[in-house]
């Protein structure tokens, strides 16, 4: 199941990757408000990546599923010690969760641009932190499954 879940994982990470290409603008800008380029370049992106895209989009859902699931089946079958598939489902969840319940809605919302200017700025970097942490998650779950035995 290693392979499944580390193909999943790294597919995830490489969308993580191209969302924070553009999350990245929060970090250099300075002042509670980022700047109107900032968030026209920030908010046009999620606005095609999550509204935009459809149905392409859920291939993303599709993938954070697989990738659980081969989870599941390796804890199931035993394919690596008991630690490891625990440990990486914690991470995987803990990352989906995160951006099923409050990154991807805060991006939908910044993507729609109805919120006043600090109102999107605080959601650009709430998106910001939660890719980070998500990030995080994904690169600890493919370390374990690489390198454990």
């Amino acid at each position: 199941m290693t392979p499944f879940i580390t193909a999943g994982a790294g597919f995830l990470l490489a969308v993580l990757w191209f969302d924070l290409m553009f999350d990245v603008q929060t970090a250099r800008a300075r002042g509670d408000v980022l700047p109107e380029s900032v968030l026209a370049s920030i908010a046009a992106y999620y606005g095609r990546v999550t509204t935009g895209a459809r149905p392409m989009n859920r291939l993303i859902a599709a993938a954070m599923l697989l990738t659980l699931g081969s989870i599941v089946a390796q804890i199931a079958r035993g394919d690596r010690p008991q630690w490891v598939g625990w440990v990486s489902l914690g991470l995987a969840a803990a990352a989906i969760l995160l951006a099923g319940a409050r990154t991807v809605p805060h991006a939908v919302r910044l993507g729609n641009r109805r919120d006043p200017a600090p109102g999107q700025s605080e959601l650009a970097r709430s998106i910001f932190r939660d890719h980070l942490i998500c990030a995080a998650a994904i690169v600890a779950l493919l370390a374990i499954q690489l390198s454990a035995d």
